[in-house]
C-alpha cells in the first residue's frame, strides 16, 4: 500500500514540476488582413417554414391504428 501511495505521490510530483510550451503555431492578432475566402451570410426568415394549422375535433383513432400495423401482427 505504501508503494502504491509513494508511485501516485511521485507522478503527481514530477507532472507538476514538468513546463508547458505554447503549441509551435500560434494564430496571428491581425485577422483582418488575412486572405481567406468567406462566404457571406444570408438572411434566413426564423419563420420561413410556418404552415398556419387549425385546430380539429378529435377522430376516432381504432381505424387508423389498425391500418398501420403490419400484416402479420394483427391480434
Amino acid at each position: 500500500m505504501k508503494q502504491l501511495f509513494f508511485v501516485a505521490a511521485l507522478s503527481l510530483l514530477a507532472s507538476g514540476c514538468a513546463a508547458t510550451l505554447p503549441p509551435d503555431v500560434i494564430a496571428s492578432g491581425d485577422l483582418a488582413a488575412s486572405q481567406s475566402q468567406v462566404r457571406p451570410l444570408r438572411y434566413a426568415s426564423p419563420v420561413s417554414g410556418y404552415t398556419h394549422r387549425v385546430p380539429v375535433d378529435p377522430q376516432p383513432w381504432g381505424n387508423r391504428n389498425d391500418a398501420q400495423t403490419p400484416e402479420g401482427d394483427a391480434s
